[in-house]
């Protein structure tokens, strides 16, 4: 550990101080973090959330809602000067105006605080004025979260699991011709090094969009302001016999370095260490319809994401000390509006096998976890039609590409996870026995009521586990 990663720990816990004084003297603040893997739906769930949570007729599953116990609860300008605001409003609009549709997805961290007014309940309810708790909500992309695993390894135990990956997969089979092409003992040049990153980038996009889970370095994904810079401008290679000075593998190695310590630790100092309550999306259904390798490279993925997390209970004495502690994650299947409900339980099943063998891997223990299947925005309807003397269970809503309405039938989730989990790790090319369809559905044209939401499915729920002790 370098002076300077002591005087971070040291910068983090002086903060935390004033935090823990702050909120235990004064105001509660309970920060939220959100992220997702591949194309999840977060900018979905957390516009829905805000909604439902300011209007919250359709929140029968949120107890201190259900009891009557929050007053009200209101937007407040966030305490992080420096963090975009989450443009809540703009995305609400593109949901539930009157030509329905997604709204786009950010692609760098945002923030939201939202304020509750809570009545005390318990035996000294009446003797007890309102009180107000924040919620912050940190969004941020998945893809950074499965960064915080590079600062484990160096350069060429990152090269070793990167290339092992990348043999692996269809997807990156040009740019595996472009590595085995370079020596990387060679002086480096820059032109060569941009086309060695820049094929090392289409692999991880084009992975991505055949719905791989991991694929890192994040911000490869999502430059933003980093586009063109000497921080993304790297890429795995095997290691030569002598790396020579000036050699391309000594400065990739350099870059590499320089990608832990000026992108992957501030995003670790300034958010990810900061946050308490944690819900991770999954597009489950998306990863089965991708096929087997991509079921498998998600459960990796979820292991590395419980490695990330430093878990246990936010005492007072040692959030003080020691800084916050993740004390709840969720892990939510989204898209459960693509399934009948018949099929929800099969859904959260295989959720639950992902995270149990993902905590197995991770040696995770301490936070409280839970898995459940849930759609932030629900876009379709249930119905049951006959096809060649069978009835199916189906949705019905809006496609995406097309705008007609129609009805789908996905395939039948088994109710046994293994059936999917287990020719998933046995490294199976496809799914022998069954074919599971997706569909892309637009929003549905709605009118809210006062006092009402986005229509949902479990979104209740989801916010009791991750909120309602503290409200």
């Amino acid at each position: 550990m370098g002076i300077g990663d002591i005087a971070d720990g040291i910068v983090r816990r002086v903060e935390a101080v004033g935090d823990g004084v702050n909120e235990a003297l004064f105001e509660p603040v309970i920060r939220l973090g959100v992220t997702g893997l591949s194309r999840a739906g977060k900018t979905v769930f957390i516009t829905s959330l805000v909604a439902n949570l300011m209007n919250r007729e359709r929140m029968p599953g949120l107890v201190p809602a259900a009891e009557g116990r929050i007053l009200s609860a209101y937007l407040q300008p966030q305490p992080d000067d420096h963090v975009p605001r989450f443009d809540y409003e703009t995305h609400l609009a593109a949901m539930t105006g009157p030509n329905p549709h997604w709204p786009d997805s950010t692609r760098a961290v945002s923030e939201l605080r939202l304020s509750f007014r809570i009545k005390p309940g318990g035996l000294l309810a009446g003797v007890r004025s309102p009180r107000t708790v924040h919620l912050d909500i940190v969004d941020y992309p998945g893809e950074w979260l499965l960064d915080l695993s590079l600062l484990d390894l160096d350069y060429e135990s990152w090269c070793e699991v990167a290339l092992g990956k990348a043999r692996a997969r269809d997807e990156a089979r040009a740019f595996l011709s472009a590595m085995e092409a370079a020596d990387a003992a060679e002086s480096y040049e820059e032109l060569k090094a941009q086309a060695l990153s820049g094929a090392f980038t289409d692999y991880l996009i084009s992975a991505r969009e055949a719905g791989y889970s991991d694929c890192t370095p994040g911000r490869f994904l999502l430059p933003g302001e980093l586009a063109g810079s000497p921080l993304l401008t790297f890429a795995p290679l095997p290691k030569p016999d002598k790396t020579p000075r000036a050699s391309l593998w000594r400065e990739f190695e350099r870059r590499f370095e320089a990608y832990k310590s000026r992108v992957v630790k501030p995003f670790f100092r300034d958010h990810f260490a900061r946050i308490d309550r944690q819900v991770v999306l999954v597009d489950v259904l998306g990863a089965i319809h991708a096929g087997p390798a991509a079921l498998e490279d998600l459960r990796g993925a979820m292991a590395e994401i419980l490695a990330a997390f430093k878990p246990g209970r936010n005492a007072f004495l040692a959030s003080l000390i020691l800084g916050r502690r993740v004390e709840k994650i969720l892990f939510a299947a989204t898209k459960a509006d693509h399934l009948h409900q018949v099929q929800h339980k099969a859904l959260t099943g295989i959720t639950q096998a992902l995270l149990r063998e993902a905590k197995d891997r991770a040696e995770f223990s301490g936070a409280e976890t839970r898995s459940m299947s849930i759609a932030a925005l629900r876009a379709t309807t249930e119905e049951r039609l006959t096809h060649d003397g069978q009835t199916l269970d189906c949705v019905r809503g809006r496609l995406l590409d097309s705008g007609k309405a129609a009805a789908f039938y996905p395939g039948a989730l088994p109710s046994d996870p293994t059936r999917l989990l287990k020719p998933a790790r046995d490294g199976a090319e496809t799914w022998l026995d069954a074919d599971y369809g997706i569909m892309r559905f637009a929003p549905a044209e709605i009118t809210l009521d006062p006092g009402e939401g986005p229509p949902h499915i479990r979104l209740d729920r989801a916010a009791d586990f991750l909120i309602g002790d503290r409200l």
